[in-house]
């Protein structure tokens, strides 16, 4: 028996169950779901900056999807965040590296 204690993709028990294996499963409440999403987003994140393998942003995108359904904010309204925020402050798109301020022009 292993142990895993973690939040799955819903298909997961399913593919389990397909290999001759039982899977013992919880459904989860919204306050632990959403526990369970941030530790999963630091887990995703964690394997991407491992791997730099694309298929891992793909995994972390449906964990904030995950994250925003839980908080009840619509894909729509997070690109309008995500876009009033560009217009604000700018992108990542020109690579810019702040190295440091001078404070009183020194």
């Amino acid at each position: 028996m292993k142990v895993y204690n973690k939040l799955v993709r819903d298909k997961i028990p399913e593919i389990i169950a397909k290999d001759n294996r039982n899977p013992i499963t919880t459904i989860l409440n919204d306050n632990d779901y959403l526990i369970e999403l941030n530790k999963k987003i630091q887990e995703e994140i964690k394997e991407y900056l491992e791997s730099e393998d694309v298929e891992e942003l793909a995994d972390i995108v449906e964990v904030i999807y995950g994250i925003l359904d839980v908080k009840n904010i619509s894909i729509d309204e997070f690109e309008s965040i995500r876009k009033e925020k560009v217009q604000k402050r700018g992108a990542f798109k020109e690579k810019i590296f702040l190295e440091k301020v001078l404070e009183d022009g020194k």
